[in-house]
């Protein structure tokens, strides 16, 4: 016995363009029926939020699906997979297609190598697929521009909640993020984790999409324009800051990269704030305010 709901959809050409596109959705739950062997010509994340069951690959070996997980069904590569026929489990699932998936992939979030990931919470994720359930009402005009945010919103849910993660994030990242300013060598970050290079930019790619170098850089350069932006530090003095004892270094690595020089970014942004920089974040509830004097 089992229950299910589902919606399926047709974007136009120009939803493509948009980045994703969501072309189902369905929620379900109970003795499923066991789907494929099949290969599909789009991505399907299948979140799984309670009970067990199975998935076979293109190995042929067969993975142990334990809730809360997710299964990804990723182009052109077949799969098989089940509930316990016993017990069955909740599934809820989101098919979608779209030139961002390959963006997507390569930062990855999402993993063709790993179609079953754990995850330490799915409640994340079934709300973002409840939001695409709600948006795919018949009827409703901005169907496919709504569907599209929430797949989004569903992919970052998802990496979010991978159970190899903390919650901040992988806790390698982490750490280089928290060390990112400090003079040291790629190298050298891997040593005080325990790790070989190889292993550091392994553990990196698979994060954050990029190389350690480009993710250090990317956060050297983000607190850079923080400082830029927010400050009246010399750049020579922001250099130092974000890791650079040779000013000019970091002017040109900044103007390549950032695609203006640091002055010229201090000016285009003009919200240098008085009182200098803080590492506090605001409350939502209660945004700070510049006092400006008596009315």
């Amino acid at each position: 016995m089992y229950h299910t709901w589902m919606r399926y959809f047709t974007p136009g050409p120009v939803h493509h363009r948009l980045g994703l596109v969501c072309l189902g959705v369905g929620l379900q739950h109970g003795v499923l029926p066991t789907v494929g062997p099949r290969t599909l010509d789009h991505h399907v994340a299948v979140v799984i939020s309670a009970g067990s069951g199975w998935f076979l690959g293109t190995d042929g070996r067969r993975t142990a699906v334990t809730a809360p997980a997710l299964i990804w069904l990723t182009p052109g590569v077949p799969h098989h997979y089940g509930p316990d026929p016993a017990r069955g489990w909740d599934e809820s699932f989101v098919d979608f297609a779209g030139p961002a998936t390959a963006t997507y992939t390569e930062l990855g979030y999402i993993e063709p190598e790993r179609p079953v990931v754990p995850l330490s919470d799915a409640a994340g994720a079934r709300a973002a697929v409840g939001r695409i359930a709600r948006a795919a009402r018949r009827g409703n005009p901005l169907l496919e521009v709504e569907t599209a945010a929430a797949v989004h919103e569903l992919l970052v849910a998802l990496r979010r909640a991978r159970a190899d993660t903390n919650a901040d994030g992988d806790p390698v990242l982490s750490a280089l993020a928290r060390d990112a300013c400090r003079p040291l060598s790629v190298a050298e970050h891997a040593a005080r984790h325990g790790m070989t290079p190889a292993e550091l930019r392994t553990a990196v790619r698979r994060g954050a999409g990029c190389s350690p170098k480009d993710y250090l850089l990317a956060i050297r350069l983000g607190r850079a324009k923080e400082l830029l932006a927010a400050t009246e530090l010399p750049v020579a003095a922001v250099a130092r800051r974000v890791g650079y004892e040779d000013p000019a270094y970091f002017s040109r690595l900044f103007t390549r990269r950032v695609g203006s020089a640091p002055i010229r970014f201090r000016e285009q942004q003009g919200r240098t704030v008085p009182g200098g920089w803080s590492d506090r974040i605001p409350d939502p509830e209660h945004p700070p305010t510049i006092a400006t004097g008596p009315t």
